[in-house]
């Protein structure tokens, strides 16, 4: 449940900043001011707790904040995990995930929502360890998986694997889904890329909407090979693709390093690529990038130029090498 009067930053008192504060302390940032006072603390506490999760550090509580603050409320062990509906989301989901997929267990990817891929990893992992394979994350679980971890350091999970196959075996732009989307303020660039792209022989949705969430829950039910979203910002521009600890998505990065290649002589700025875990990209079961761009009058104005990069970028991606 979000607080009242997100987003929330400083100069902002009431209910909302005493809960913000409540759960800052709770992810370990307890140096956070007065208790129901956003200030200057608060501020640079926040803004801690973004580096941390990799998200955009602009020390504000928006949702994507919110939702990352609450994620961060419980560690594998802290509660019983189980599929229901609606499905668990949190760092435990997370972490479940990422373990399982280090012994061989396919997980799914590493979104932290207990579904049904996390489930049945579990009732195969439970099996494996000769535990009743209920596919409930209780006390024996978590001691079956403590007792094997640091087995496979530096090893792959199964998600990576199944991405690196996936891109492997399909080259070309042919053939191709590939979801576009943007939030509102860049529906021309977006519009200008698909026409682009289906020139091309790719198939392409686009989606203009607000609510990153319903675009990762369309592109998982469409089975698109890649998104790409742009948004418009005054200051931090990148490419960001996903990436948490002990997890990268290879067939983003490689993407978010055509696009930092191709859009900055356009833009005629720096747009590095950087691992991040907003909530888009580890939603969106795909290959992911999320396009940080801006000033706002150089985008306008060099819409053409822009979409026309940002097709480079997808075609090289689509025919280069692929990650190892």
């Amino acid at each position: 449940m979000n607080p009242p009067g997100l987003p929330l930053r400083r100069g902002d008192t009431g209910a909302g900043v005493r809960d913000l504060h409540r759960r800052l302390a709770a992810a370990g940032f307890t140096d956070v001011g007065p208790p129901e006072v956003f200030d200057e603390t608060t501020e640079r506490t926040l803004r801690a707790f973004q580096a941390a999760r990799r998200l955009v550090e602009d020390g504000i509580c928006g949702r994507q904040t919110w939702s990352a603050l609450v994620d961060a409320h419980f560690q594998l062990g802290d509660r019983m995990l189980y599929l229901r509906s609606p499905m668990t989301r949190g760092d435990d989901v997370a972490d479940l995930q990422l373990r399982l997929g280090n012994l061989g267990f396919d997980a799914g990817w590493l979104d932290g929502i207990f579904g049904p891929d996390t489930e049945a990893a579990v009732r195969d992992f439970q099996h494996n360890q000769g535990l009743n394979a209920d596919g409930t994350v209780g006390r024996a679980t978590v001691a079956a998986l403590d007792r094997l971890a640091g087995r496979v350091v530096g090893a792959k999970t199964i998600a990576e694997v199944h991405q690196t196959e996936t891109l492997r075996r399909h080259v070309g732009v042919e053939g191709r889904r590939i979801l576009l989307g943007e939030t509102g303020g860049l529906p021309a660039v977006v519009n200008s890329l698909a026409r682009l792209l289906q020139l091309d022989g790719a198939t392409v949705l686009t989606l203009h909407h607000p609510d990153l969430s319903s675009h990762a829950q369309i592109a998982n039910s469409w089975s698109g090979d890649a998104y790409v979203g742009v948004t418009l910002a005054t200051d931090d521009f990148w490419v960001a693709y996903f990436q948490t600890e002990g997890f990268t998505s290879n067939g983003g990065r490689l993407l978010a390093r055509y696009c930092t290649d191709k859009i900055e002589p356009v833009l005629n700025n720096e747009f590095p690529a950087t691992g991040m875990r907003l909530p888009i990209l580890r939603e969106t079961r795909m290959t992911a990038v999320w396009c940080r761009v801006g000033p706002a009058p150089v985008v306008v104005e060099r819409t053409e130029a822009f979409a026309k990069a940002l097709r480079d970028a997808v075609i090289d991606w689509c025919v280069g090498p692929q990650p190892q």
